[in-house]
């Protein structure tokens, strides 16, 4: 599995998401950037991303997967 792929795949499930992958073979880690989490406990915005996930971590496409998720405000403010 390839960074690439796994940015391609979130951004058609994620819609208005910006997806910043790094890793490769089976370890990634993510920075996911959507409106959508606005208001969204951390926890379930983790499941938001690993509901379009859980197929390739099931049949050991993707080994482990770190993830940070912002709103577009919050990662404004982080930079």
């Amino acid at each position: 599995m390839q960074a690439v792929e796994v940015k391609m795949r979130l951004e058609e499930r994620l819609g208005d998401a910006e997806i910043i992958v790094s890793g490769e073979g089976c370890d990634f880690q993510l920075t996911v950037i959507s409106d959508q989490f606005s208001g969204v406990l951390p926890v379930k915005r983790q499941q938001m991303v690993y509901v379009h996930l859980n197929d390739l971590i099931t049949d050991g496409s993707i080994h482990a997967v770190s993830m940070s998720t912002f709103t577009r405000d919050e990662w404004i403010a982080q930079q």
